[in-house]
């Protein structure tokens, strides 16, 4: 009976090896796939199109998460080629009905210099 114990601990001990051995394993198989999941969007994403992931990342973390990664596998792949600008981007998350809400500010530019809308209405003019 001490005998069927005692192996029956190495084999719960072994296994809980083996699942953290597994366990670490995929961690670092995640992590190389954020890089690369990065770099894919690096190249392919221009003009304010980061801007826009971020704001989505902000907004709509899991979603947004979901979208980088269906992106990087569509470029990964070959499906998608060429470049996203942040307006085709913006167009992909409101198509998938996440409205994503970006800063905009309204310039003047006036006698040399640069003011914003507020400023302007300030003075009067």
């Amino acid at each position: 009976m001490s005998e069927d114990r005692e192996l029956e601990l190495l084999k719960r001990k072994k296994l809980q090896e083996i699942k953290r051995k597994l366990a670490m394993r995929q961690e670092a198989g995640e992590a190389d796939r954020g890089e690369d999941r990065e770099g894919l969007l690096r190249r392919a994403l221009v003009g304010r199109a980061w801007e826009v992931l971020m704001a989505a990342r902000r907004q709509y973390p899991k979603a947004a998460e979901r979208v980088e990664a269906a992106l990087a596998k569509a470029i990964s792949e070959g499906r998608i080629k060429g470049q996203i600008t942040g307006e085709q981007l913006l167009w992909l998350f409101r198509y998938l009905g996440l409205d994503v809400r970006l800063e905009t500010r309204i310039m003047i530019y006036e006698h040399g210099e640069l003011k914003s809308i507020a400023d302007k209405l300030k003075e009067g003019d």
